[in-house]
């Protein structure tokens, strides 16, 4: 951290296949989200993390690795989806309706 610059504190966490990790620390107040992530470690804990490729967010919300991050912020990185949410929904749907039809 360069001298003069605050520290905050700030979460990473990712849940991967079969494992969960949130980690604390402190960052200077003017980090990224891409130096909060490298910082914490959470890479050689999860070496199946592609940093160029997941996306990642704070408390929910979609962010670029280049956002700036905040006093108390959770970083979130996002492993890829499995199936098309809306995709699976209709094959739920459809797999009710078979014999569920109202006359």
């Amino acid at each position: 951290m360069a001298e003069g610059v605050a520290s905050i504190p700030v979460q990473v966490c990712y849940a991967g296949r079969g494992q969960l990790l949130l980690l604390q620390l402190e960052v200077a107040s003017d980090s990224t989200v891409r130096q909060a992530i490298m910082a914490s470690g959470i890479l050689q804990q999860a070496p199946e993390l592609d940093l160029d490729s997941v996306r990642v967010g704070i408390f929910g919300k979609l962010k670029t690795l280049d956002s700036i991050v905040r006093k108390h912020d959770r970083i979130e990185i996002y492993r890829p989806l499995i199936a098309d949410p809306k995709e699976a929904r209709r094959r739920r749907a459809g797999s009710r309706s078979g014999g569920n039809k109202r006359r």
